[in-house]
């Protein structure tokens, strides 16, 4: 992988999905181990001092998949809320990818079937910190 660029969480995703990883549910679900380490490089801040053009869990999202041009509108959510119109899963490789990401980084992504994407945020459209909801 390239060089990553940095990414912010609060304190509060990182707590929740720190027990998402350890729960027996998710064992053996493909792509826990990048999740695991974007939350171990990741600064964790209080959900207050988020900048609202952060990806946070929960926040919607517009960004671009640069080797197609494609543009994307999806909510970041929780497994339990997976499904669900317009949300893509943190447990899927483009919601591991987008957490934590402000509007114009880029990040390059192992894909399932052995592929590289790179994606773009090109804006954060709703955010629960910035608009003082999910706070914990």
């Amino acid at each position: 992988m390239s060089t990553l660029p940095p990414i912010l969480i609060t304190r509060v995703d990182a707590d929740r999905l720190d027990a998402l990883l350890d729960s027996p549910s998710t064992r053996g679900i493909p792509g826990l181990d990048a999740l695991r380490v974007e939350l171990e490089r990741a600064e964790v801040v209080e959900p207050r001092l988020v900048p609202p053009d952060v990806a946070t869990m929960n926040s919607r999202v517009k960004f671009i998949e640069d080797a197609s041009g494609k543009t994307f509108e999806l909510t970041l959510v929780y497994p339990q809320q997976a499904g669900q119109p317009d949300s893509i899963s943190i447990l899927a490789p483009v919601g591991s990818a987008l957490l934590g990401l402000r509007v114009g980084q880029t990040i390059q992504w192992p894909m399932p079937g052995g592929r590289m994407s790179e994606l773009r945020l090109l804006q954060v459209l709703e955010q629960p910190e910035a608009e003082g909801r999910d706070l914990g």
